[in-house]
């Protein structure tokens, strides 16, 4: 199987577990997320092997915000309405980090052209950036749209894109530091946990932000 084959097929299969495990809700998001979040810590520990002490204190918080942002928001945010407006902002958390890291893959591929971070990470593309945040931009629109989401959504969604790219940056950063390739081996195609996630972070962090903050 092709390299794009291989990552499309485990793609699939992490966002079919991770959408299961969301509309349980409940003990069954909690333990998935909780797992996601060991795993994130354990893969964060073995790159920053040696770095002192702060960064494995950074990696715990690194690991707790964004499933404590995810938990809250998936349990605590229901709005009145005939919608559970909890799932629905999670899942918009989840396509907003997915769309804008299929796009920026897909489209930086077919176009090319300048890159974002050379020294950083030299594949990835200003075209490919581009690319996921329109596709983050539309395809989380249209999910906020049919849930009856407030627009202000639709306006945070380039912005919470934008900060996905960064985490994705980020991690690609502690990798060159930490002179690996992948964060884990744990799926095929895509490396580990925290190279997957390393653009939810930020999205889950800042989604349970703004519904702290009122923005529902």
């Amino acid at each position: 199987m092709s390299e794009v084959g291989l990552r499309t097929v485990a793609g699939v299969i992490m966002i079919l577990v991770a959408l299961t495990a969301e509309w349980f809700g409940g003990t069954v998001f909690a333990v998935f997320v909780a797992a996601i979040a060991t795993v994130m810590y354990y893969e964060w520990s073995k790159l920053v092997r040696g770095w002192g002490l702060g960064w494995h204190v950074a990696g715990f918080f690194y690991a707790l915000l964004p499933a404590l942002a995810l938990l809250w928001v998936r349990e605590r945010a229901n709005m009145p309405g005939g919608y559970d407006d909890g799932f629905s902002l999670v899942l918009w958390a989840f396509i907003v980090t997915w769309a804008a890291d299929i796009g920026a893959f897909f489209v930086g591929r077919a176009f090319g052209g300048p890159k974002l971070a050379p020294r950083i990470s030299p594949n990835k593309t200003i075209s490919g950036l581009i690319g996921g945040v329109i596709a983050a931009t539309l395809l989380s629109g249209m999910w906020a749209t049919y849930r009856e989401l407030h627009w202000y959504w639709l306006l945070l969604a380039p912005l919470f894109a934008l900060t996905a790219a960064a985490g994705d940056l980020f991690e690609s950063w502690m990798k060159r530091q930490a002179g690996v390739k992948d964060a884990g081996v744990l799926i095929p195609g895509h490396g580990g946990v925290l190279d997957r996630l390393d653009g939810l972070v930020p999205v889950a962090v800042l989604t349970g932000a703004a519904v702290m903050a009122g923005l529902r």
